[in-house]
């Protein structure tokens, strides 16, 4: 039974899933998307989100802490300064998993992970919803049209 082990180990040894896991994270920051199989893409997001979170806030502290795990100094200057200000009102979910298919040749599973807020594409279509609940629920209109209905109604009459 595994009861307890979140960990997905890739068939490989502690030290190397760490190194690959910070390459890509370095990769997907420096390019925004990569394509990787799912099981890697899985765990990629599960390793480089935290990292997101911590550097929205810009700290001596958690640069130390992404500087440890991501070991690149490019790539965590660019984190904090650029991705950091991009995703600064989003709550957490930045990264996107879309599934492509077989690979050609051993036909894994194969999986692009994106950075969501630097997909202009995706999002482009898809406008700010701007509703409230009074037009949800169906309830009273706001005072001014309600004031207006009632005057021409008056006048009708």
């Amino acid at each position: 039974m595994r009861h307890g082990k979140k960990v997905n180990h890739l068939g490989r040894k502690t030290a190397h899933r760490k190194a690959m896991l910070a390459n890509m994270a370095c990769s997907l920051i420096e390019h925004k998307r990569i394509n990787t199989t799912v099981a890697k893409a899985k765990a990629l997001k599960q390793f480089v989100e935290p990292m997101i979170t911590k550097s929205k806030v810009d700290t001596t502290h958690n640069r130390r802490i992404v500087m440890a795990n991501l070991r690149q100094k490019d790539a965590v200057a660019e984190l904090f300064r650029d991705v950091a200000a991009k995703i600064a009102d989003r709550p957490g979910g930045y990264t996107r998993i879309i599934k492509l298919g077989n690979r050609l040749g051993d036909n894994a599973d194969m999986a692009m992970i994106e950075l969501v807020d630097y997909n202009e594409i995706y999002n482009a279509d898809k406008a700010k919803k701007k509703t409230t609940r009074r037009s949800r629920r169906g309830g009273s209109k706001p005072a001014e049209s309600a004031a207006v209905e009632t005057k021409a109604s008056n006048e009708e009459e």
